[in-house]
């Protein structure tokens, strides 16, 4: 039987030699292959039809809110820097628009399990228009008070106070965001935070009782090298945040225009960025973090830790997640939802989104409906993606097939990750070994059916 919180074994020369790129897999099909076929009246019809025979799934709920003070050059989320606030108030009215169509849409007042603001900055938003927001909410949804509520913020912008408030607002998770506490990586990046400010922040958290707080960290930046990031995780594990997502740094300045302000010269070499990758993971481990899969560690305590070793544990779009099979409604500039068997993505632009709503239709820019053979794959990938196993009885139960049959090509190619150590096959299920985990991206896109050529998959990031 498979483990995940097992010790990870961890080979420099074979992440090496399966660092390519690929898909992340917060979706399959990946949102690159969504169709601008599928539009509002579909994703209309897919909200009508979520409750079926008095059944539905548990409900959660993404907003984004694209707004920054500033820009970070690293970064690649859809997001509108900008100082104005009146800018901000017109987001917030016509998100409130989209969010009574939805609940028009859904019929009645739905129970929300989580609720995450992400950005941009959502403290962007003054506490008025976080409280506006939430009242949008309130008014079309049910947040029971044991819901997962959480918020992304930056700790340039969150003091004690506005930590009160989203206490009082009813956000009892947080996400902070770190990358790096190097004062050379910040410069380079052009995001100067201090350790004092992150700090401030988990400490306000926990006197305001936040059940959990996670950090986001980035490795691969410009300047980083392993001496300053070993001392920025020093002082990261010392803030005791229950998570850590461990981010590796894609430099793709074609698709992201702020990356073209990094210097290429500063980047570390990929020996360096597998060197960082490797000391970090140790250096979590040792700290008593327990690596979920991916990007993600957690304490053992934590709701994502117990949900993984409960079998409760979902990939979707803000990564791993503790509830397992719910429905996703994602609202705001180019926030993407799940609906059963449907994916949906809102139009990334200001003005295409505020004309849809204009008149009165959904802003879906594109999204797919599944088929059969997407439903299979997905759950295939999803099982190795969180449990890092999947039983072929499993998938042959829910979906009416052959498991040998149906994958015959797909377990001829995991020969070779056979022959590493790298998974384990028998008559009844995939394993990924302690020694593969790092590289389940590598495994998984042996079962999307959607890679076909190199071509293709130079446009993701590196596995690694």
């Amino acid at each position: 039987m498979n483990t995940a919180s097992e010790e990870l074994i961890i080979d420099p020369e074979l992440l090496r030699q399966f660092d390519r790129p690929g898909p992340r897999y917060t979706s399959y099909p990946t949102a690159d292959r969504f169709v601008e076929a599928f539009g509002a009246e579909a994703y209309r019809l897919a909200l009508e039809k979520r409750v079926i025979g008095g059944f539905s799934r548990a409900l959660a709920l993404y907003v984004h809110l694209p707004f920054c003070g500033t820009i970070c050059y690293y970064c690649g989320c859809n997001k509108v820097v900008t100082r104005d606030h009146g800018r901000s108030a017109k987001y917030l009215r016509y998100l409130a628009k989209e969010i009574n169509l939805v609940g028009a849409a859904l019929g009645k007042k739905e129970d929300v399990a989580q609720l995450h603001l992400g950005g941009g900055t959502p403290t962007f938003l003054s506490d008025a228009e976080l409280g506006q927001l939430m009242d949008s909410i309130r008014n079309q949804f049910n947040l029971p008070a044991e819901s997962e509520l959480s918020i992304e913020v930056d700790p340039r912008t969150v003091s004690p106070e506005r930590m009160a408030t989203l206490a009082r607002l009813g956000f009892n998770r947080l996400s902070v965001g770190v990358q790096d506490l190097n004062i050379e990586v910040q410069r380079a990046i052009n995001r100067i935070q201090s350790a004092e400010q992150t700090a401030s922040v988990i400490e306000s958290a926990r006197r305001c009782g936040f059940k959990s707080v996670n950090v986001d960290l980035i490795y691969g930046l410009p300047r980083q090298r392993l001496a300053n990031f070993s001392s920025s995780l020093e002082r990261v594990i010392e803030m005791a945040p229950d998570r850590i997502a461990l981010y590796s740094y894609a430099h793709l300045p074609a698709v992201f225009k702020p990356q073209r302000r990094i210097n290429e010269a500063d980047l570390p070499d990929a020996p360096t960025r597998i060197d960082l990758m490797i000391h970090a993971i140790r250096t979590l481990s040792e700290a008593g973090y327990v690596y979920i899969g991916m990007d993600h560690f957690a304490r053992p305590d934590d709701d994502l830790a117990v949900a993984q070793r409960l079998g409760r544990l979902q990939r979707n779009f803000q990564g791993y997640s503790t509830q397992a099979e719910a429905d996703l409604i994602g609202l705001g500039l180019s926030a993407i939802g799940n609906i059963g068997p449907v994916y949906s993505q809102n139009y990334r632009d200001l003005d295409d989104y505020y004309g849809a709503l204009d008149n009165g239709v959904f802003p879906v820019m594109r999204g797919i409906e599944m088929t059969p053979d997407d439903l299979v794959r997905r759950a295939v990938i999803h099982a190795l993606m969180c449990q890092f196993e999947v039983s072929f009885s499993a998938i042959e139960i829910a979906y009416l097939i052959n498991f040998r049959q149906y994958f015959g090509r797909e377990l001829e190619d995991l020969s070779r990750f056979e022959r590493e150590g790298l998974v384990e096959v028998d008559d009844a299920s995939i394993i990924v070994t302690p020694r593969g985990r790092l590289l389940v991206r590598a495994v998984c896109m042996l079962f999307d059916q959607y890679l076909r050529s190199s071509e293709q998959r130079a446009r993701y990031s590196k596995v690694i």
